[in-house]
């Protein structure tokens, strides 16, 4: 009798996902690296470049960075590779209004010789991580991709994704605010909460001076406190560390039993959000 093989399912993401190399050692995640222009130096992201080094190179460099995604080919090679034992790919990537590195991965996905579902995220950095974490669980059990596909849904629709830009000058040099308004922020000593919900980056208040950040923080505290069933807390951040192990401590003080990991953020987040910018995390079961 023949034997019978049992196909498995490999996750595959781009690197502006929050993971720690022990997690995408454990779980046998495969990231694909996005690139990123600094004054006309290529480099890929994690593998040229880490990202503190980049925070460095950002903040020396004459013209703001350039990030893109990678190449279809490197999909469809990644793709057929993993798939040449039978297995299935589950790729899941960062929000579309951020990068069109899903809509690449699409395309590659139904030109590759491999069984391919792709899947947007809608969010982007450890807020993303929940979901391919979550799936890695489901499939590590032994679950369908049916069953991985629902469990990433869930956990999508308890996500929440906070960031906090302290200066934005960056956001003037992207074209994601006019430099009259710019300059006239930068007077004012203007900070930005925002907050990424149905699929775009929405502007939750603006203010002047860190007033404006400690007292987000300080309610988004108080409401994580009345939650009974938050499962992860994740903190990002672009050469912002000082503020991001604060937020960290008070936010640990809520919930000892939860690892909030801190880490520096990817290039695509910082680029746009610049240095000082942070991100606040977090997901609930129902």
């Amino acid at each position: 009798m023949a034997e019978v093989v049992v196909a498995n399912i490999k996750i595959v993401t781009d690197s502006s996902i929050q993971l720690t190399p022990e997690e995408i050692k454990q779980h046998h995640i495969t990231v694909i690296p996005l690139t990123i222009m600094i004054d006309n130096t290529v480099y890929i992201d994690g593998e040229t470049i880490t990202r503190d080094q980049f925070m460095t190179e950002m903040a020396s460099a004459s013209a703001l960075p350039k990030t893109s995604q990678p190449a279809i080919g490197n999909f469809i090679e990644t793709y057929e590779q993993l798939a040449a034992d039978g297995s299935q790919i589950l790729s899941i990537h960062m929000l579309r209004a951020i990068s069109g590195t899903v809509d690449t991965a699409r395309q590659a996905g139904e030109m590759a010789k491999a069984d391919v579902t792709v899947i947007d995220s809608d969010f982007t950095d450890r807020a993303m991580a929940f979901q391919v974490l979550k799936a890695a669980e489901v499939i590590e059990a032994g679950g369908s991709l049916e069953d991985a596909l629902a469990a990433i849904q869930a956990v999508h629709d308890n996500t929440k994704l906070y960031m906090g830009v302290t200066d934005l000058t960056n956001l003037v040099k992207g074209g994601r605010l006019s430099h009259a308004a710019g300059v006239i922020s930068s007077l004012l000593n203007i900070k930005v909460i925002l907050e990424v919900a149905d699929s775009e980056l929405k502007v939750l208040r603006k203010g002047r001076g860190m007033k404006t950040i400690t007292k987000f923080i300080d309610e988004m505290d108080d409401d994580l406190r009345k939650l009974k069933n938050v499962k992860a807390i994740g903190i990002s951040h672009a050469d912002g560390l000082e503020l991001s192990e604060k937020i960290k401590a008070q936010l640990q003080a809520a919930f000892p039993a939860i690892e909030i990991l801190v880490r520096t953020t990817d290039p695509v987040i910082a680029t746009h959000a610049g240095a000082g910018a942070f991100a606040v995390m977090y997901y609930t079961e129902n």
